[in-house]
């Protein structure tokens, strides 16, 4: 099938108006046949802007229903309507909200361009990197030239840096971090999706090198009792969990 000219978007909401638009006359009778046609057709927009987004092709789409590409592709002309179940098949295939199939905004229209995204982010993380190099200095009382002194990197290269003008050399940031006392788990990003991806692969290394028998207690969803308790014992207070294991000793005497 060869791609949809035009704009998709402004399209179907040509179409949903028109679909909408009030009666001229109240005699005139309503043509539900027009409506249900341009509805078709609005799904299977919108079915096909999912599946060359998702970089899906119309075999793959048929195959997972047990259909035919031929009856696949008249859904996607308007000619025939999937059932509400099918679509929430294919919502899942194509990794779309089920709402996608009943909106008048297309994933092509949408779509931020990937490479301004992509600068926009580096931008702000050098940003958040310097305030978070600022943070820890002043909370360790150093000034930029003792700070400079310390690592030999220039009183200017570390305002620069702190100021977010420009971005910080994984070495000097390793460098910087010492005298600051801080880790590289520090300046990790951790608030968005990307950070938290980030941040469970960290977790994930982490518990795989636990030793064997603690990751299997860990994993065993029946000691999850347990580990809530050691979670509580690991936020009370040295004294209060001092007197907890002095009445276990007792008890056990």
């Amino acid at each position: 099938m060869s791609d949809y000219p035009g704009n998709i978007s402004a399209r179907l909401k040509a179409a949903r108006a028109t679909d909408a638009a009030p009666m001229v006359s109240a005699d005139q009778p309503t043509d539900h046949y027009e409506s249900y046609k341009i509805r078709a057709r609005m799904v299977g927009v919108l079915l096909r802007d999912a599946r060359i987004k998702a970089q899906r092709t119309v075999e793959e789409c048929a195959g997972l229903l047990r259909i035919t590409a031929d009856q696949y592709e008249r859904w996607e002309y308007g000619d025939e309507v999937p059932s509400l179940p099918q679509l929430e098949l294919l919502a899942y295939f194509l990794d779309v909200p089920i709402s996608h199939f009943w909106s008048v905004d297309t994933l092509e229209a949408s779509a931020q361009d990937p490479a301004r995204t992509q600068i926009d982010y580096l931008g702000l993380r050098d940003r958040m990197i310097g305030a978070l190099l600022r943070i820890a200095r002043e909370e360790r009382g150093l000034s930029l030239e003792a700070l400079s002194d310390e690592t030999g990197v220039a009183v200017a290269q570390i305002e620069s840096y702190e100021m977010g003008a420009i971005p910080v050399p994984m070495h000097e940031l390793t460098v910087l971090s010492n005298p600051l006392r801080k880790s590289m788990t520090y300046f990790l990003e951790s608030s968005s999706h990307l950070g938290e991806l980030l941040m469970l692969r960290e977790e994930w290394k982490h518990f795989t090198g636990l030793p064997e028998d603690i990751r299997k207690f860990a994993a065993n969803p029946l000691n999850v009792g347990f580990i809530e308790i050691a979670i509580l014992f690991s936020q009370m207070p040295a004294d209060s969990l001092r007197r907890v294991g002095e009445s276990v000793l007792n008890i056990s005497l």
